[in-house]
């Protein structure tokens, strides 16, 4: 329960220890994992002083252990040893100084190790951090480069000396990072950040040479391969040898062999370049030269066709049966409009012959009421009645008399 207390009525110091101590007590003994960062046996001592820190964190632990706690391990652990520790969290009341005691310590076996980066492995692949389709392209000429690497290291010198003899004017930003130990991870992390958050930034190289397994756990590490999956510049590991394969590789948008096949893969070369574009140059200049002689060859082709070399002789050969077709058609129509006119002349006579006006030639007379309708039958009229009479040539009036 919180203790009530106030500028008028505290407590002591001893009792403030007192009662951390006692809730630390309540804690139990843990199992707590770490790396061995520093390591005191002092000779003949029976206390065995070790700081064990987290490896993916800056934070630390003092450890003790009596000697014999030791002296079962001491042929197995040094400092950089992962180990995993039975222990009990202990408060010294008089120093206010928080330690472990430590009951039992047992290394971290490689076996161990592989087995829980496959079960990481395993996991992050099913959320697709792995998946080639996230990969980003590098840039044919990255104009400015962050390395991430050991200050001094061969990884270094190898990446920079051939990355500029190969394109000169290649530019580096170097961060010099703790690449193997308990600083690795979160150092790498920040340069990472720091490098991709600039617009001048083409492409990101995390690199270092070979080592143990356990030197290279750190980029192994699952915020480090978070960290590189969220990156929006593209970024290049090359870690230890090609043997050596931690989940850094797999997320990376490109696995590069060794440093120096990092900075081959990141960084064209500039006399492989200019013998490209050399060789292009000649392979276009012999396809037009050989497009050019082709359309030329064509065009001499046709040019000595008896119709290009003489345009006017089709013409001219033709003209005599220019003529004969004209004349033969002037004749065919005017044997065609002898016909019709013919075929007129007797439909004319027919219809003449056949007109009403032909017959009253002949003497007939066509009778018509006032209103002009013909007289067809005698019963039709009566007498008395006034009608007219048109003969051939012209009409009079009559009047109907009685019949006899």
């Amino acid at each position: 329960m919180a203790l009530t207390t106030s500028a008028e009525a505290p407590i002591p110091v001893s009792e403030v220890s007192r009662l951390i101590r006692g809730w630390i007590d309540r804690l139990g003994a843990v199992w707590v994992e770490g790396q061995i960062i520093q390591l005191s046996p002092r000779p003949g001592a029976g206390i065995v002083f070790l700081t064990l820190r987290d490896p993916s964190r800056e934070v630390s632990l003092s450890v003790t252990c009596f000697r014999q706690v030791y002296e079962q391990v001491k042929d197995v652990i040094s400092e950089g040893t992962r180990v995993v520790v039975h222990a009990k969290p202990e408060w010294y009341e008089k120093t206010g100084r928080l330690s472990l005691r430590a009951a039992e310590i047992r290394p971290v076996g490689v076996g161990e190790l592989l087995a829980r980066l496959e079960r990481l492995r395993k996991a992050l692949a099913a959320e697709g951090l792995f998946a080639a389709e996230r990969k980003k392209r590098l840039p044919f000429l990255p104009h400015r480069i962050g390395l991430i690497t050991g200050r001094a290291s061969d990884a270094e010198r190898d990446v920079l000396h051939t990355a500029r003899e190969r394109w000169p004017a290649v530019r580096f930003e170097v961060r010099n990072t703790a690449v193997q130990g308990a600083y690795a991870v979160s150092q790498i992390i920040e340069a990472l950040q720091e490098l991709d958050a600039r617009d001048d930034v083409d492409v990101i190289i995390v690199t270092r040479g070979g080592g143990g397994m356990e030197d290279l756990l750190p980029f192994s590490d699952e915020r480090l391969v978070r960290a590189v999956a969220a990156a929006r510049t593209p970024v290049v590991s090359a870690i230890g040898h090609e043997a050596d394969a931690p989940l850094l590789d797999l997320v990376a948008d490109l696995r590069s062999r060794t440093p120096t096949h990092a900075a081959k893969d990141t960084v064209p070369d500039v006399g492989e370049e200019h013998e490209r574009v050399r060789g292009l140059r000649e392979r276009a200049w012999r396809v037009i030269n050989g497009r050019l002689e082709r359309e030329e060859r064509g065009l001499a082709d046709v040019l000595s066709r008896p119709a290009m070399a003489d345009p006017y002789a089709m013409v001219e050969d033709r003209a005599e049966d220019v003529s004969a077709l004209l004349d033969r058609s002037r004749r065919v129509l005017d044997h065609r409009l002898a016909r019709a006119e013919d075929a007129l002349a007797h439909t004319r006579a027919r219809v003449v012959a056949l007109s009403p006006a032909a017959t009253l030639q002949r003497g007939y007379a066509v009778l018509q009421h006032e209103d002009g309708r013909i007289v067809r039958d005698a019963e039709e009229v009566a007498e008395g009645d006034a009608l007219r009479a048109r003969v051939a040539e012209g009409e009079f009036g009559v009047t109907v008399t009685p019949r006899t």
